[in-house]
């Protein structure tokens, strides 16, 4: 081979070594970045309010913060909706047509699988006002029509753009219902371990243990599944996980929809006290 063939072929295998290096080093590690489409938004859902999306009375805070126990459904019937009935009041101004169609769907698949209905407010009636004006995914807790007082209160559940997964909505009308977060359960670190280090500063109260008896499980199992349960990276400050379950294997956070222990535990709300074991369906 002629001396000027070595120089071009010495050159053209530099520049080839040159740009596999730069790309081994300069190529992101997409192998190392576990993605999961049915993660929760965490802009959205995990706010400024009690445990980043729910609204509490000043009597339901007090009541979380003192006494002893439970878990993650409401015991106090008077918070339950009347006749098992949620009655609601969309603003369709705030949302487009699929958004509508994704709110019924998520009141049907509730309905579907419990003796809960859903119906649309009539004339001066109360009801929980379904918006997306406000920025994230929050919901009153429970049935709040009348206060401490005796007077009048607007309840509300506000989905914003990034609240529009199925599961998440389910999620949000579960708290208006009257369901709290499973992870904050009595007995959670049996099963979670909370990371207090990765928690972004100032928020580390969304990861209290409810211990108060206006709380319940319904003698229902912890639930990784649960369309109620926090993601492992929620109200984290640097991307790294907050919640690790103990147990291999268990995936948390899901916003796909509720899990069966979620049913078994809104059915014990609502339909069973009774004795009640038809359910009505929603076409």
């Amino acid at each position: 081979m002629a001396t000027g063939d070595r120089g071009l072929v010495f050159k053209i295998l530099t520049i080839t070594l040159l740009h596999v290096l730069i790309t081994c080093y300069a190529a992101p590690l997409i192998q190392d970045v576990e993605t999961n489409e049915d993660d929760v938004s965490v802009d959205d859902e995990f706010g400024d309010y009690f445990e980043g999306d729910m609204l509490l009375r000043p009597h339901q805070r007090q009541a979380i913060s003192t006494a002893e126990m439970n878990r993650n459904g409401l015991v106090d019937g008077v918070k339950r909706w009347p006749d098992r009935t949620v009655v609601y009041d969309i603003q369709k101004d705030d949302f487009d047509e699929e958004q509508i169609q994704m709110i019924e769907s998520a009141m049907k698949d509730i309905a579907n699988k419990s003796c809960i209905k859903f119906r649309a407010k009539e004339n001066d009636e109360h009801a929980v006002l379904i918006k997306g004006t406000s920025n994230g995914c929050f919901s009153n807790v429970g049935f709040t029509n009348v206060s401490e007082d005796e007077e009048e209160v607007r309840q509300v559940l506000n989905l914003a753009k990034g609240c529009f997964k199925h599961g998440t909505v389910v999620h949000e009308m579960l708290h208006t219902l009257g369901f709290y977060h499973m992870q904050s359960t009595y007995n959670r670190d049996e099963f979670v371990q909370i990371i207090w280090e990765n928690i972004k500063s100032g928020t580390e109260h969304n990861f209290a243990k409810y211990n108060n008896d206006t709380v319940t499980d319904f003698g229902v199992e912890y639930d990784y599944g649960s369309v109620m349960h926090y993601p492992e990276v929620a109200f984290s400050k640097n991307g790294n996980k907050t919640i690790i379950p103990l147990q291999d294997g268990a995936k948390i956070g899901q916003r796909i929809g509720m899990s069966e222990s979620d049913i078994v535990k809104l059915n014990k709300m609502y339909c069973e006290p009774e004795k009640e074991t038809t359910t009505e369906k929603i076409d």
